[in-house]
């Protein structure tokens, strides 16, 4: 059965074509499936809408008062849909909750979202910077960004940039021990070690086809990236780093790279948001801009 504000989308349709069939392609619907509204509304109103018999219909004179009635009713309904959207659309303002790993987040989260924030002031950023996993539900997640693999098939996920991993280490350092040559080798020299905050197990170094090496007596054992690689930068260890962190330093000389022929495959860069669904526009427009920076190898280093 049609609920009254179908009957009432048909009948205006009905009032503005000449007769039924016109309405009914207009609409998209059958001739019938027009009767059968105009009837139904007809008894729910208790009033004759349209005269018609097997070749005309004729609007009624009540048919015409309640037709200026109805689409003025039609457009206020309408108009409650617009005017959100368009208001949605033209204030960009509210909430938005955003994970990231901790160095990404500072080295560059923040940075990347400056002239959203002075372009948009009305928007509040609620950030939380965590290397473990956040759980979206608990913390109001809107936007994720991770390194890795994403598990969980109810987020929408697009990967954004290659992040290689590379074994480093300053020129000072590397003329001093001597560039090593293989594995065996490099476990000779200084190395660093990163702790994983959510276990407190040591993350392995990782190497191409398939090789890991847990380092047996590191020099420097720490459970932030950003505290390895200034220990790296000091001359204090190797480590094995995220292009992200290493890139620049690599470009300026303070670091070297060595095995480059042994690095392993690329992990990836990830941002998602938690549940599919419709989107907010705060949380689109961030979303699409962060993707772009991110994907961009001029903003963030990918090796």
């Amino acid at each position: 059965m049609l609920n009254r504000m179908e009957m009432i989308r048909i009948f205006c349709s009905a009032a503005d074509c000449s007769n039924f069939r016109e309405a009914a392609t207009r609409l998209g619907v059958s001739p019938q499936a027009v009767t059968r509204a105009i009837k139904a509304l007809e008894e729910e109103l208790g009033e004759i809408l349209f005269h018609r018999n097997t070749r005309q219909v004729h609007i009624t004179a009540f048919g015409e008062a309640y037709a200026v009635r109805a689409r003025q009713m039609l457009e206020d309904f309408d108009a409650l849909f617009r005017g959100h959207r368009a208001e949605a659309e033209s204030a960009i303002a509210g909430r938005i909750g955003i994970t990231a790993p901790q160095a990404i987040g500072k080295r560059f989260l923040v940075g990347f979202l400056q002239p959203l924030l002075k372009q948009h002031p009305q928007l509040v950023l609620n950030l939380r910077l965590e290397d473990e996993i956040t759980d979206a539900v608990e913390a109001q997640i809107d936007i994720g960004i991770r390194v890795g693999f994403l598990r969980d098939s109810r987020y929408v996920a697009r990967a954004l940039a290659p992040v290689p991993l590379q074994v480093v280490a300053t020129p000072e350092l590397i003329a001093a021990s001597g560039a090593p040559r293989d594995l065996d080798e490099l476990q000779q020299r200084p190395l660093s070690v990163l702790i994983d905050r959510k276990n407190g197990r040591p993350w392995p170094w990782t190497f191409a086809h398939g090789p890991s090496l847990h380092p047996p007596t590191p020099a420097l054992v720490c459970d932030d990236p950003e505290a390895e690689l200034e220990a790296v930068l000091a001359g204090l260890a190797y480590g094995q780093l995220p292009a992200y962190l290493a890139q620049p330093y690599l470009e300026n000389g303070r670091l070297q790279a060595v095995l480059t022929e042994q690095a392993p495959d690329p992990w990836q860069l990830f941002i998602y948001r938690p549940q599919q669904g419709p989107v907010p526009p705060r949380v689109r427009l961030v979303f699409d801009h962060l993707r772009a920076c991110f994907s961009n190898p001029a903003q963030f280093p990918q090796g």
